[in-house]
């Protein structure tokens, strides 16, 4: 696995634990399941790619681990997104992690952004992230709490002017954060965004990874080495753990240095 480290912490607040994952079929979503699903908890994750998911599921179980729950879901139905979500809590129990991880950072112009596009991006990469919170909620407030982290990006940090609606999206995810958390916080809810750099999943890799890329990790991070999708989970999964227990509110940046 890229990215590996050879001792990594052991959260034993999340064996056991009900965790929805979001777009978690490949890329860095099926980082996270993987990772939650060695710490001993119970994952449930939607994607809309079934091939790669229920590949995911097999590699796991062929691994030893308890299979995760997957679910075939577009995000951009609403209903179906709260249907999985009651799923999930039937099957493990209350959701007490909810990781809002999917989106799509494909590339685009201004010029070629269209009133439909623009509405399509946030559906993909932030009205889904509300609508799993307010259906989560219930859940974790009936179980004694529980965490959210949403996925935003840098690149609204950095000015990407490669793709200014998802830019736009992800710079709201920051906003929403910091609303949930201040409105949820009394049900012992935390609230925190993670913030990846350019994380060399196999999409990434395989559309935008050249030379020229190469160059610009290496003037523009601080540590040199290319970030991976398990340098990302470990970060959540410290976020969803009871370790984090009065962290909320909060960007935490995984990019080597980047900004």
């Amino acid at each position: 696995m890229h990215g590996a480290i050879d001792q990594p912490a052991s959260y034993p607040s999340l064996k056991g634990r009900s965790v929805f994952v979001s777009g978690g079929g490949s890329g860095i979503g099926e980082s996270l399941v993987e990772h939650f699903c060695r710490q001993g908890a119970k994952v449930a994750f939607v994607d809309i790619a079934d091939q790669p998911s229920q590949a995911l599921v097999r590699r796991l179980v062929a691994d030893g681990l308890d299979a995760p729950h997957f679910i075939h879901c577009d995000l951009r139905d609403i209903e179906a997104l709260r249907s999985a979500i009651a799923e999930a809590g039937a099957m493990h129990g209350p959701v007490r992690v909810l990781v809002n991880n999917a989106g799509n950072d494909d590339r685009h112009t201004t010029e070629s952004v269209t009133v439909d596009y623009w509405d399509n991006r946030m559906q993909v990469n932030l009205r889904h992230q509300f609508f799993a919170a307010q259906a989560v909620r219930p859940q974790m407030r009936d179980a004694g709490g529980g965490s959210i982290i949403n996925f935003g990006s840098i690149t609204w940090m950095v000015g990407d002017p490669d793709c200014p609606a998802y830019v736009t999206a992800k710079a709201a995810v920051g906003g929403l954060t910091r609303a949930l958390a201040r409105e949820l916080g009394p049900e012992k809810i935390r609230v925190n965004c993670v913030l990846p750099g350019w994380v060399m999943t196999d999409r990434q890799v395989k559309l935008w990874l050249n030379e020229a890329g190469e160059r610009q990790i290496a003037d523009r991070q601080c540590l040199t080495e290319k970030l991976y999708p398990a340098d990302i989970a470990r970060m959540v999964l410290f976020l969803a753990a009871d370790d984090s227990r009065m962290c909320t509110s909060q960007n935490y940046i995984v990019d080597g240095g980047w900004v």
